[in-house]
C-alpha cells in the first residue's frame, strides 16, 4: 500500500484500509482488462479459453470481480472455492502463474494509482503461490522447494 500522504488509503466500512481510488469501478476495469489481454496472451490464453467457454465469460468476469471486490473492499460478495478448480489443471506450471503475474502487474500499474496497485500485486503473489504450492502437493510432492515468484520479476 501506498505511504505517500498524496494517495492516503480510506477505512471501507470493513475496517479495511483502502487505497485512495480503488473502488468497485477500478476492479471492473482491472478484471476486465486484464481477462482480455490474458485470454489473447500466448502463454496463459490456451488455458483460459480451453476452461471457459466463450459465452461462459460474462458471467466468470462478474464471478472475479466479486472476488476481488471481495478481497480488496471487503465487499463479501465472493463465496467461491478457487483452489480446487485450479488443482484439476494439471497442465499449469510455474510458467502459467509467472506469466499471469507479470500481465496482471503489468494491467494494474496501468490502470491504477500506485497504492492500488501495490496492493493488487500482493494479493496476486500470494494467491498465486498459494495456487502453486496447492499443485504441487496435489502432484505429491512432500516437500515442495517453490521460489516465490514475484510479479514484477516474472
Amino acid at each position: 500500500m501506498s505511504t505517500d500522504p498524496a494517495d492516503p488509503p480510506r477505512l471501507a466500512r470493513t475496517g479495511r484500509l483502502v487505497p485512495e481510488g480503488l473502488d468497485e469501478a477500478m476492479v471492473r476495469a482491472v478484471v476486465e482488462t486484464f481477462y482480455a489481454r490474458a485470454r489473447a496472451d500466448d502463454v496463459i490464453g490456451p488455458v483460459f479459453n480451453s476452461k471457459i467457454a466463450p459465452d461462459a465469460w460474462p458471467a466468470h468476469l462478474d464471478t472475479i470481480t466479486d472476488f476481488w471486490a471481495s478481497m480488496l473492499l471487503g465487499a463479501a460478495r465472493y463465496g467461491g472455492r478457487p483452489m480446487p478448480k485450479h488443482l484439476a489443471m494439471p497442465e499449469l506450471t510455474d510458467a502459467h502463474f509467472s506469466r499471469w503475474l507479470k500481465l496482471f502487474a503489468e494491467t494494474v500499474l496501468e490502470l491504477c494509482p500506485p497504492g492500488a496497485a501495490a496492493l493488487f500485486i500482493d494479493r496476486a503473489e500470494r494467491i498465486g503461490n498459494n495456487f502453486r504450492m496447492g499443485l504441487a502437493l496435489r502432484r505429491g510432492e512432500t516437500d515442495p522447494q517453490l521460489t516465490y515468484l514475484r510479479a514484477l520479476d516474472s
